[in-house]
């Protein structure tokens, strides 16, 4: 919980990506998801309040997060269903694909005409990516970068789509019997432990260059998807 969420007051991402692989290592992936939730709703609204104009935000994005929230809802209906081990390969090969893709270094761009059609689907897509591994935000990351947003608005976007998927998914996870008695006991006390490495992160976000430090969570994530790949194909 500390290492990811460094990474992510470090870079602004990164916190379930990196903290949902991490937990599947001592715990079940199903807990491991809803475990998270908590932390992740705390540190994105953390996130909208220190960036402020969060109206301007929701009105330009309403539509991605309707379908956000029902990509979550269908997301974590798969999870339910899903055995322990196919939730596995999932994550694993998802974050070999996120690494793969920032290592070629594509860079899109969406046209200002065309975010009306692709903010449906991106939304699905990402909500139900989001509700399997816990892990919406490549899919989204890439299409608000390719909208060209500036920093400012790029960070409101990632904090308030996140925030409001999280919510959903928590919702979902109490409806489907995911979330018990222990499990919402862990993900509080878990929460604390969060806080403190988003902190850290925040601190050291201006003392060490961001390529440097992208380029190391980059191995890092390679290692891990590749051995949740060997964990899931034993």
């Amino acid at each position: 919980m500390l290492a990811a969420a460094f990474v992510k007051g470090a870079i602004g991402v990164g916190f379930p990506i990196l903290a949902t692989p991490l937990l599947t290592l001592l715990v079940d992936v199903k807990v491991a998801v809803a475990v998270l939730v908590v932390p992740n709703i705390v540190m994105d609204g953390l996130q909208i309040r220190r960036r402020g104009r969060l109206a301007d935000t929701a009105r330009r994005l309403w539509v991605l997060l309707g379908c956000t929230t029902l990509g979550t809802v269908l997301g974590t209906r798969i999870l339910v269903a899903l055995s322990a081990r196919a939730v596995m390969l999932v994550l694993g090969g998802f974050v070999l694909a996120f690494v793969a893709l920032n290592l070629t270094r594509v860079s899109p761009r969406v046209r200002p005409g065309w975010e009306p059609w692709l903010s449906p689907l991106v939304g699905l897509l990402a909500g139900m990516l989001g509700g399997v591994t816990n892990a919406l935000g490549p899919p989204l990351i890439v299409y608000f970068y390719a909208l060209a947003m500036d920093k400012h608005e790029f960070v409101r976007s990632v904090a308030l789509t996140f925030l409001v998927a999280k919510i959903v998914q928590l919702g979902a996870l109490a409806a489907y019997g995911l979330l018990g008695g222990p499990v919402v006991a862990g993900s509080l006390a878990l929460t604390a432990a969060a806080l403190g490495g988003f902190a850290a992160g925040l601190r050291v976000q201006d003392r060490v260059e961001q390529a440097t430090f992208n380029r190391f969570v980059l191995v890092f994530l390679t290692a891990l998807g590749a051995w949740l790949l060997v964990r899931g194909l034993r």
